[in-house]
């Protein structure tokens, strides 16, 4: 039964699932920032410890593959990232890490927002540019927030 599981446990379905499987949580953001199943999902332990599942699983199947550090070479330049980023599993891990910090700072934005008052119209276009890129985003987002915490904060 478990090898038959572990079958459908293929980087494809684990991609697909971290994908489509993050969008609801993005979409509580959006609509329904305040909500309590909102915060029980999105402003939670809840999505990271799901990324977190396959991101282990990945990795282990990595160190059970080859070692690890063996294609590991990050910060060896560019051509370095990219034969890091050749290797499906490698690249896979990378993406649930970019899903799971985009989330999280998409869950920032709407407990930061709740605290300054900011209006759900200011912070939606933030969180959609959150969840395409990232810190772009929460940049923008940290701007328009000058106006109304009325201070500039590095380190909020």
């Amino acid at each position: 039964m478990l090898n038959n599981l572990l079958a459908y446990v293929t980087s494809e379905n684990i991609y697909l699932a971290a994908n489509w499987g993050v969008i609801p949580f993005w979409l509580l953001l959006i609509f329904a920032p305040n909500h309590g199943f909102t915060n029980f999902l999105s402003q939670t332990i809840v999505a990271p410890l799901l990324l977190a599942i396959g991101y282990i699983y990945l990795s282990y199947n990595l160190y059970l593959e080859k070692n690890i550090f063996d294609s590991f070479e990050l910060y060896s330049g560019l051509d370095g990232l990219y034969s890091v980023f050749a290797n499906e599993i490698l690249l896979l891990v990378f993406w649930l890490h970019f899903l799971s910090i985009s989330l999280f700072a998409g869950a920032w934005i709407i407990r930061d927002a709740r605290r300054y008052f900011i209006p759900k119209a200011i912070t939606i276009p933030s969180l959609v540019l959150t969840y395409f890129s990232g810190p772009v985003g929460l940049v923008i987002y940290w701007f328009l927030r000058i106006f109304f915490a009325k201070k500039i904060s590095f380190n909020d």
